[in-house]
């Protein structure tokens, strides 16, 4: 078939939004698979603290990307990029239609438009950041970043403590910003590209989120986290549901804190998921309820 037939549905939106159920109903009626977007449920380490689908949803539907890798595996957005698109160019010659999920905005932007070519830096330079940031903090971050790259703190990305480890590590490793490598123009693809936004109301999501972290902790989220403390430092740990309960482990708050301290950090990072993705002006929003619409609009792209 023609490649100008061929379609990728991104399905994108914060976590608890409900994004794997629409997405499972969308690839059963288009008769597709799923790749994944998101830079944690990559990981086979993790489970109940990324959310990954259920045993039962990934045999409903074919998902890649899913407990594919290792902690112990570097992952980036360019090395998703590649997955991807490999990924993708194998399953449109069963499918036109191919479906991408995730709340990674970067991943989803490396796959839709390519990614900066930044020189490689030294791994050491990398981990001696994360080492000092978790010991330091985002006040010490912010600071650095405001030091030895003005012009990307300028930016507007300061609460972003992955982007702003990356400019210093670029501005350490290569003595410029990380400014300086970003192109303006999009990369090709030779396929069409959809994007469904789901979106809810700010304190439906917010419920949903808090009844997540409880689910979660009830499903054995602590033993999860307590088989993986030494591996703490790896880059893939420094996330929500695993940073906090770290804490709890090294005596450093109660568990009751540490489980509304991951309340508080999801709902932040949502948010953020939601500024990025509301930024991308091809992304049509639906309700997650919205199946049916969604259905017909991409019949209709």
């Amino acid at each position: 078939m023609p490649a100008e037939k061929k379609t990728m549905i991104i399905v994108a939106g914060p976590t608890a939004v409900g994004k794997t159920a629409v997405v499972i109903q969308l690839a059963k009626h288009f008769g597709t698979s799923v790749i994944s977007a998101d830079s944690r449920q990559c990981y086979k380490e993790l489970n109940i603290g990324v959310a990954r689908p259920s045993v039962q949803e990934l045999a409903a539907v074919q998902h890649y990307f899913i407990a594919s890798h290792s902690i112990h595996d570097e992952i980036s957005a360019a090395g998703f990029e590649q997955y991807a698109l490999q990924k993708a160019a194998e399953l449109f010659r069963q499918n036109d239609k191919v479906i991408m999920v995730g709340g990674t905005g970067l991943y989803i932007k490396a796959f839709c438009e390519g990614l900066d070519m930044i020189p490689a830096v030294d791994p050491a330079i990398r981990e001696q950041i994360i080492s000092n940031y978790n010991s330091k903090g985002l006040t010490w971050l912010q600071k650095q970043v405001q030091q030895k790259d003005p012009a990307f703190y300028e930016s507007g990305e300061i609460q972003n403590p992955q982007r702003m480890m990356r400019a210093l590590e670029v501005m350490e490793g290569t003595g410029q910003s990380v400014l300086t490598f970003r192109r303006g123009e999009k990369a090709h693809r030779d396929f069409h590209i959809v994007k469904i936004g789901l979106e809810l109301p700010k304190e439906e999501l917010q419920q949903r989120i808090h009844t997540r972290v409880d689910q979660m902790m009830q499903a054995g989220q602590l033993e999860e986290v307590k088989r993986l403390v030494p591996y703490k430092h790896f880059n893939a740990l420094q996330t929500v549901g695993y940073k906090e309960l770290f804490a709890y482990l090294e005596g450093t708050i109660p568990l009751e804190k540490a489980i509304e301290q991951m309340k508080i950090n999801t709902r932040q990072y949502a948010k953020r998921q939601m500024t990025w993705f509301k930024k991308d002006g091809e992304m049509k929003w639906f309700a997650p309820s919205q199946v049916d619409e969604i259905i017909r609009f991409i019949d209709l792209v």
